[in-house]
């Protein structure tokens, strides 16, 4: 009966109305009560939900995972029963309501249809069982009112930010004149989400506020250190109890510092704080100086903050956004003079503002900082080679990358040049230094524009030491590190770390055993345990074909696999031995269409014509900008900003114009 039954529902043009028929007939002849069609045969989120996350299927299917493209996303983890339930209904998309038994819900995860992250789901198992009764089950539904497993698709505004150190340092600086840097004294920016300004990361710990305090009493006595030789004073106090003077003063600095006009109770707390110190020291300077020091240390200051579109403040929150956005400092003269008046009102004013400070100087340093953060050049200066190894390579070698890979970004974004050369350049900037290690000729000018040789495989940032040092060891390369970069970097699509526990070292190979590269080693032992497969099959193969270039950058023909004694070989005299394995540099993206590659130029000729790629740097702009992760009521902008980017022609200043001149970045707080 059974097999009757199977077969009926695979000829039956029916389909599920079909295999429903047929259950119910059965159901009939055995006496059983014939179950309503609103019944569920599984309980999705007690039998099915828990087995789905046991075979990490989440770690894809989200938002910036590499099946974020797909349409199915799990719900955020510690998600309520009720998101639960409604993100099993909308599996509904991925059913087919003929037969359900071949729908993309069943025959992705079992690899029946290839699925990027291989099977997960053996078939003829339990696991399949209860998906494919799901699937039966979500076919006999109506189509339901599709809604997000998250809530309503409403953008997040912007949290409150705190001034990063390099936006506390230039603050001081343009508002004192100090150029001491006093951030450097500050305990270190963690990295979140990629960047060190996200403002999940931004909580002023206790010694944050020490530091905060040190600094502003040692900037405030350095202000008026031998008088007033700033110009901090508008006016020349009659003694040091002038009061209107006070008031002058606290008004000038007090609203430069909190980049808005003080409301009267502000002016009148700092004034009297300020005259209380001139009278004890008898000196209107050591009453400035006081004022200074609180200010230095007010929410006002050191917070980035909106009060909303009615605020009698908006304007000077505008000019604020921007100048922060885009200089990483204070409003100036212009920007202030446009607020007062109230000339930031439309988008169209405020884009005429952010192309005119896209001009200065300020703004290549802020999309420096953005762009080093981006890369991680922080891990590239702390990366270890073996200097016995790598004579060439030391701490001013991997200083050069970094100004190679800093002038290639600078050079096509300021040069108004098609942002996707940053992934297909066939040239770079050089000095004696990088020219040891990639085996060029020296140029005729620090970092002067230097071509590659025609049959070079280098190629734009991935053919850079910047991507290829950082992801290698101190002796060996690690394809499974340069491959998260990319996906990370570059796709924006976030791979689980392994479990707690696992040891990621791969075996050493002794003597009388076969020598292996790299390559062969890790797929033997990745290909074992498939609960480290499923995301090894994701980057290693991208690393895979970065494999002519060793840990510093440097090509090489072959790769040296060393092999070493065990203690009884050694003991018998047995040395180790050096075996100059080829190389097979083959390599792809799983899930990338035509993909495959083989080298450096070969790669970024890959991301550049990927839509993903392209879509991946608006969001890395996005995060930076407004200091947290995208999320998925953030997809309009993003969407906006890539339309916009991808039809200037990949213009890298049109992609920064569509985000910071948008309602929903200027509208944040």
């Amino acid at each position: 009966m059974i097999v009757g039954l199977q077969k009926f529902r695979r000829e039956s043009a029916g389909g599920a109305f079909a295999a429903r028929h047929v259950a119910c007939s059965v159901a009939a002849l055995l006496g059983l009560a014939i179950p309503s069609a609103a019944a569920p045969p599984i309980d999705f989120r007690q039998d099915l939900y828990p087995r789905l996350e046991a075979h990490n299927c989440r770690a894809c299917h989200n938002a910036s995972g590499v099946a974020s493209e797909t349409r199915l996303h799990f719900p955020k983890q510690g998600a309520p029963p009720s998101a639960i339930q409604r993100f099993g209904e909308n599996m509904q998309v991925l059913v087919d309501r003929n037969e359900p038994g071949a729908s993309l819900l069943l025959a992705k995860p079992t690899n029946r249809i290839p699925h990027t992250g291989g099977p997960l789901i053996a078939a003829g198992s339990e696991d399949e069982r209860l998906l494919a009764a799901w699937a039966e089950h979500l076919a006999t539904r109506s189509v339901p009112q599709r809604a997000s497993e998250s809530g309503p698709q409403t953008p997040l505004v912007g949290p409150v930010r705190r001034l990063t150190h390099a936006q506390y340092d230039n603050s001081v600086r343009d508002l004192l004149g100090d150029r001491t840097r006093p951030s450097r004294r500050f305990p270190p920016e963690d990295y979140v989400n990629g960047y060190t300004n996200q403002a999940s990361s931004q909580a002023i710990t206790p010694a944050l506020a020490e530091a905060y305090g040190s600094a502003a009493e040692k900037l405030a006595r350095h202000a008026f250190r031998y008088g007033d030789e700033g110009g901090l004073v508008p006016c020349d106090p009659s003694g040091p109890t002038d009061r209107a003077c006070a008031q002058a003063f606290v008004r000038d600095f007090g609203s430069r510092a909190y980049r808005r006009p003080l409301d009267q109770a502000e002016t009148e707390k700092l004034v009297d704080l300020l005259l209380l110190w001139s009278a004890r020291r008898n000196s209107f300077l050591a009453g400035a100086s006081a004022a200074v020091e609180a200010i230095l240390q007010s929410p006002s200051f050191l917070f980035v903050t909106s009060r909303g579109p009615d605020s009698p403040t908006r304007q000077y929150e505008i000019a604020s956004k921007l100048s922060y956005a885009l200089w990483d400092s204070l409003p100036d003269s212009d920007l202030v003079r446009r607020a007062s008046r109230g000339e930031l009102t439309t988008l169209a004013s405020i884009e005429q503002q952010a192309k005119r400070m896209l001009d200065r100087p300020a703004a290549r340093e802020t999309l420096d900082r953005f762009f080093a953060q981006w890369m991680r050049f922080d891990k590239l200066r702390g990366a270890v080679k073996d200097r016995g190894l790598f004579r060439n390579y030391g701490p001013e070698v991997a200083e050069s990358m970094t100004e190679e890979s800093r002038r290639l970004f600078s050079h096509v974004v300021w040069n108004d040049i098609d942002f996707r050369e940053f992934f297909t350049a066939g040239y770079t900037f050089v000095d004696d230094f990088l020219t040891d290690v990639y085996d060029l000729p020296d140029p005729d000018a620090p970092f002067a524009r230097t071509r590659y040789p025609l049959d070079s495989p280098r190629g734009g940032i991935l053919g850079h030491g910047t991507f290829l040092a950082q992801t290698g060891k101190p002796v060996s390369t690690s394809p499974t590190e340069r491959g998260l970069f990319v996906r990370e970097h570059f796709l924006c699509q976030t791979i689980p770390p392994p479990p707690p526990g696992v040891d990621a070292s791969l075996p050493p190979l002794s003597l009388g055993a076969e020598p292996m590269t790299a390559r062969k080693l890790m797929t033997g032992v990745h290909a074992k345990d498939e609960s480290c497969a499923s995301c090894h099959r994701l980057v290693d193969p991208i690393g895979f074909g970065f494999e002519h270039f060793d840990t510093v950058g440097a090509f090489r023909e072959t790769e040296p696999v060393r092999v070493e004694p065990t203690p009884r070989q050694e003991r018998q005299g047995m040395k180790t031995e050096i075996h100059e394995l080829p190389i097979d540099s083959a390599g792809f993206i799983a899930g990338v269409p035509n993909s495959e590659f083989r080298s450096p130029r070969e790669a970024g000729r890959v991301l550049a014509a990927s839509a993903a790629c392209h879509k991946c740097v608006a969001k890395q702009l996005f995060r930076y900008f407004f200091g947290r992760h995208e999320t998925r009521g953030d997809a309009e902008l993003i969407e906006r900003a890539y339309n916009r980017f991808r039809d200037s022609g990949f213009l890298f200043r049109e992609l920064i114009l569509e985000l910071v001149v948008s309602r929903e970045f200027l509208q944040a707080g």
